[in-house]
């Protein structure tokens, strides 16, 4: 069925359409339902809607922000974080009752990364003062359970994970080293990256370390003797997470662009490793590896956005998700071995379905999902930036979610008719619609209305809709369609233009005729002394000389869009009644031959249908009628001519006269000569007759000259006289 309507948009598309024919407003992909506002609901990356999982607060930690989080064998959650310009990180526990307290305090800014031994003691990394302290929830009210267990001597500390045999790794900054520490806290350096910064860390099934860097974002596995290989080198800059699923797939997720290989370096900021302003200072608060604090983050993410990628256990590697701007933070394996992901710079929490598919489960308030942990039952723990909570999700869903779709702009005044969806599963769909006349829904729209038994929308015609749809149970939506028409109204014709005479427009059947003298007329409507526009502004064509033909344009515009027919009416001036000069023309401009008129003044009517768009009994008109114009085929009148001899000269006089048109210019020409204009006496040729005197040389030779006067009308009509003096 949804391929069946999807055929008929693509051949609706095809086919000339019929502006009141009835459409459809149909949306099934992930980009139509993302344009809405989703309450409580989860969005696939191939549009399927359906409940989301419930959503939790559980803490608001008065924190700017909360990097890190993870959940013992007794189902505590530890989540640690800090604030913008603090010397104090935090770390808090959640007891499976959702109590939460204070554990520890600890020097420095942020707690960037948590991890739990055997008998679930927690090491909290911190920056920028680099160090791991163990914490004893089993006595952390008494003294020494909070430890400096390891310093690594480096500012950075960004990822910790615990080997089979309870060593510690630690990722670092400054000089992108992983150190092994053991039980005791005797530590070294275990593996030097030639990177910057280790900013992820995960165990694989056989032991092997694998590590995540920054510049370079590469993804390494370090055996346990600490021999080192290159899995994959990311296309983007720095490896934010890293998760191994129990299959041995190891994902990572990566973000931001690399500079290019031939820029210079950039200078190091202040107080910050090679990594520059990639660091968490404190004074600049610059951000966790390369992505900016929550609160300083720019809104349109960081540039190139993240990917993230699968590597199989034989080091096949292939990204299997990705976003423009979106920047992934966390990853997690969920109950089922699905890959939960977290986002900035929308709060998002994804679930990766397969190479293909991704599910948006849902999204929270704060604007960066910083950090994830999952319990044995499928419950997500989430720590957030900007501000700094926690959150539970699931493993529950929401017994119903809501769509408002964005709005449709029908384009003109339109019927509603019935509206469908298709949704699998058990559970329901329920539509309302609301409809309006102005751009967005407010209270002057009308109030939500639900679509009827029939399926028929029930909300007032208008111009603009919107639906809201309710999904219930374990239901998915995938499609919903709205049938409508608009109401169809009569065309309009917006301007009319008489063309200067004695040029043609070229036959609509094929091209203008072959001639050098041509005319091209600006858009209709755009005047420099400053008309209405018309909603037709197209250029028309060419006009080439050709005496006696005159022409019209004209624009005209529909509201449905329908395909338009023109007749064209002409009388004179004094005349009541029109007389047909051409119908059902297509083109929005005619030429037709002026001189089997009589001279005079003249209106021209223009009449537009919306025939071809609609039936017969439905089809409209409009018309509108021209400013008044001539019509001058005749030639001027010249009398009096007559040439006196005074001395070598030869005095010329005479009149030249147009019964409707004012005087073009007037010439002479000696004994066959070439012609020569002469002004009137009043020097202006400015009126429809004028006196001209002029003088010529009698020339050497004796006998008689003929002297030829030509006078033109601002039509081009020419009249001809000639004076023989002796």
């Amino acid at each position: 069925m949804k391929f069946s309507r999807s055929l008929a948009l693509l051949l609706g598309a095809l086919l000339p359409l019929a502006a009141v024919e009835t459409r459809l407003w149909e949306q099934s992909d992930q980009s139509d339902f993302e344009k809405g506002v989703l309450t409580k609901l989860s969005l696939s990356s191939d549009g399927r809607l359906s409940p989301a999982p419930v959503l939790r607060e559980i803490h608001d930690a008065s924190m700017t922000f909360l990097w890190a989080v993870a959940r013992d064998s007794k189902g505590n959650v530890y989540a640690g974080g800090g604030s913008v310009g603090g010397s104090k990180s935090k770390l808090l526990q959640v007891d499976p009752n959702g109590q939460v307290k204070t554990l520890a305090e600890v020097d420095g800014m942020a707690i960037q990364a948590i991890a739990l031994d055997r008998q679930d003691r927690v090491y909290a990394a911190t920056s920028p003062d680099g160090k791991v302290y163990r914490i004893d929830p089993t006595a952390a009210a008494a003294a020494g359970a909070v430890q400096t267990f390891y310093d690594p001597k480096t500012k950075y500390i960004w990822s910790l994970a615990f080997a089979n045999n309870g060593d510690l790794f630690v990722g670092t900054g400054e000089e992108g080293e992983i150190h092994r520490v053991t039980a005791s806290g005797a530590g070294s350096v275990f593996y030097r990256t030639e990177e910057a910064h280790v900013r992820s860390l995960a165990m694989d099934p056989g032991g092997n370390l694998i590590a995540g860097t920054e510049p370079s974002g590469l993804i390494l596995r370090v055996s346990p003797a600490g021999q080192g290989f290159v899995l994959y080198e990311a296309p983007k800059r720095e490896v934010t997470a890293l998760t191994v699923g129990r299959d041995g797939n190891i994902y990572a997720s990566a973000a931001g662009n690399k500079a290019p290989a031939t820029a210079p370096a950039a200078p190091a900021a202040p107080a910050a490793g090679r990594g520059g302003a990639l660091q968490l200072q404190p004074a600049a608060a610059a951000g966790r590896g390369g992505l900016a604090l929550p609160a300083a983050l720019p809104a349109g993410g960081i540039p190139g956005g993240s990917e993230i990628y699968r590597i199989q256990p034989d080091g096949y590697a292939r990204r299997v998700w990705n976003h423009a701007q979106d920047v992934v933070y966390a990853l997690a394996i969920d109950a089922g071995g699905k890959v939960i992901f977290a986002t900035g710079n929308q709060g998002g929490i994804y679930r990766l379905d397969d190479d293909r598919v991704s599910t948006r489960l849902l999204r929270v308030a704060p604007a960066q999902v910083t950090g994830l942990t999952i319990a044995p039952n499928g419950r997500i723990y989430a720590v957030t930036g900007n501000i700094g909570e926690i959150f539970s999700l699931g493993p529950e869903r929401e017994p119903s979610g809501a769509i408002e779709s964005d709005v449709l702009d029908a384009g003109a005044f339109t019927y509603w008719g019935r509206m469908t969806t298709l949704q699998k599963g058990a559970g329901g769909v329920a539509l309302e619609t609301r409809s309006g006349n102005i751009s967005r829904p407010q209270k002057d729209w009308s109030p939500w209305a639900p679509v009827n038994a029939a399926g028929r929308i029930t909300s007032p015609a208008a111009r603009f809709l919107q639906y809201r749809a309710t999904v219930t149970g374990t239901a998915e939506l995938y499609d919903v369609a709205a049938a409508y028409e608009m109401k169809n109204v009569a065309p309009v014709v917006e301007a009319i233009e008489v063309t200067p005479a004695n040029y043609r427009f070229p036959s609509p059947a094929g091209a203008p005729p072959a001639n050098p003298l041509t005319l091209s007329l600006p858009a209709l409507g755009n005047r420099p002394a400053g008309g209405r526009n018309s909603s037709d502004s197209s250029s028309t064509p060419q006009l080439t000389w050709s005496k006696g033909m005159i022409g019209a344009r004209w624009s005209a515009g529909d509201e449905n869009g329908d395909a338009l027919l023109y007749k064209l009416e002409v009388r004179g001036d004094g005349e009541t009644t029109w007389k047909l000069l051409r119908e059902n023309i297509r083109e929005r401009y005619y030429s037709w031959d002026s001189t089997s008129f009589a001279d005079g003044k003249y209106y021209l009517r223009i009449t537009a249908s919306d025939a071809p768009s609609n039936p017969p009994d439905q089809a409209l008109t409009g018309a509108r009628e021209g400013d008044r114009f001539l019509i001058d085929n005749s030639a001027p009148e010249i009398t009096g001519l007559a040439g006196t001899p005074v001395g070598a000269k030869i005095e010329v006089r005479f009149h030249a006269r147009d019964a409707r048109t004012v005087l073009d210019k007037a010439e002479y020409s000696v004994n066959g000569g070439e012609w020569k204009v002469v002004e009137p006496t009043t020097r202006l040729t400015d009126s429809e007759e004028h006196d001209y005197r002029f003088q010529v040389d009698r020339g050497p030779q004796a006998g008689e000259t003929t002297i030829a006067v030509r006078v033109t009308d601002g039509n081009a009509n020419e009249a001809v006289a000639k004076a023989v003096v002796k």
